[in-house]
């Protein structure tokens, strides 16, 4: 597949950002390339709005997995793009519109010129949520095609142009959503003593739950408790019945996450006797953390550094959430950070990734599979 042809294929996809379980556009856009290729060499199943696609081995004796997810965010993009969204409130703020450019330049590389193994290709729905790696690896089409390892890539803005960072073992933490519920009594303004007060108790919650980290968290550990939003009451002189706290919890340890929540389960208690008020607690969706295994992933640094002219960096772990965290929990394999070389980060309304970067990702990844399918198994 052509360079331009990659390009147009990215700013077309930019176009159409859907929310999990919602990427009908992009489901239908996908299986629009994908059914140009000749269909004696690549077998496709869909499912729900994800996509299945194995190019068949010449002499099979493994598959080698190829994941890349679909899904936008619920933002509102800002970018100085001529192809800007098409669907208002929504953008491909995390840069799986490069993500799936790349497995389709990938997929086109080994259509065109078959190796030994099959490779399998995953355009996985929901990453940003509700989490669609983990029913997606379950169902029973991965079961039939169960890659022996597993990868996948994800932008990294901060990163220049030709750089490959990744490290063996831990790369992303453990996270999950955090919703809490307060229901309390509500009246006038002027009888505060009648009533009980929702917005004063969701304050009070939040400043306790900052203590965790710091009180209940190995220091040699790493945690993140973050309340992105609060909302509560109607209007100015009526005081609030209800408030609701949302955020985010991230850990390096799945320990820590368990003591996390025990601490935000008792703190909710104690918010319930103080304000005398009814509490409930929703964790959302949760991701394992990415744990890369050790042996393919230093084997993949080494041979990248040794076979291409890309920098390769050895990285550091990070707080970021990714759901890819399921497939190599139960399949060995890894993830890195492709180098983009943008002024603002993820999920920024102004990301603007470098498209110069879906080449090097190519580039590494049909190498590095070509390689792996020279491999005994």
């Amino acid at each position: 597949m052509y360079k331009e042809n990659l390009i147009q294929i990215r700013r077309d996809l930019h176009r159409i950002p859907e929310i999990g379980f919602q990427e009908y556009k992009t489901q239908a856009y996908l299986l629009s390339i994908i059914k140009q290729f000749p269909a004696e060499r690549i077998d496709i199943q869909t499912w729900k709005t994800g996509i299945f696609v194995l190019v068949k081995g010449t002499n099979p004796r493994k598959t080698i997995g190829y994941r890349a997810d679909i899904d936008g965010l619920p933002i509102n993009e800002e970018t100085e793009y001529e192809f800007q969204s098409e669907h208002p409130g929504f953008m491909h703020a995390c840069g799986h519109d490069l993500h799936m450019t790349i497995a389709l330049g990938i997929l086109s590389h080994f259509v065109e010129n078959p190796i030994t193994d099959n490779v399998l290709f995953l355009f996985q729905p929901a990453e940003e949520g509700p989490g669609g790696a983990e029913p997606m690896l379950n169902s029973e089409i991965a079961k039939t095609w169960r890659p022996d390892i597993i990868t996948a890539l994800h932008i990294s803005p901060e990163l220049p142009v030709g750089t490959i960072s990744t490290k063996p073992g831990l790369l992303f933490a453990n996270t999950s959503e955090l919703f809490i519920d307060l229901k309390g009594k509500g009246g006038h303004a002027a009888f505060p003593h009648t009533t009980n007060d929702m917005v004063v108790a969701a304050c009070s919650l939040v400043n306790q739950l900052q203590t965790i980290v710091a009180r209940n968290v190995d220091p040699l550990d790493s945690a993140v408790i973050t309340v992105g939003k609060i909302t509560g009451g109607t209007v100015q002189n009526i005081i609030a019945e209800n408030a609701r706290l949302e955020g985010t919890i991230r850990t390096l340890s799945i320990q820590s996450m368990e003591r996390v929540k025990e601490r935000i389960e008792a703190l909710v208690k104690g918010v319930e006797i103080g304000y005398s008020c009814k509490a409930t607690i929703d964790y959302g969706a949760m991701y394992h953390q990415v744990f890369n295994e050790e042996t393919l992933t230093t084997e993949f640094m080494e041979f990248t550094a040794g076979n291409t002219d890309y920098n390769v960096q050895l990285a550091k772990e990070a707080m970021t959430g990714e759901d890819f965290g399921y497939m190599v929990d139960q399949i060995p394999g890894f993830m890195f950070w492709l180098g983009v070389d943008s002024s603002f980060g993820l999920h920024h309304a102004k990301l603007m990734p470098a498209e110069e970067a879906i080449f090097v990702a190519v580039d590494v990844m049909t190498k590095y599979i070509s390689y792996k399918a020279n491999q005994q198994i």
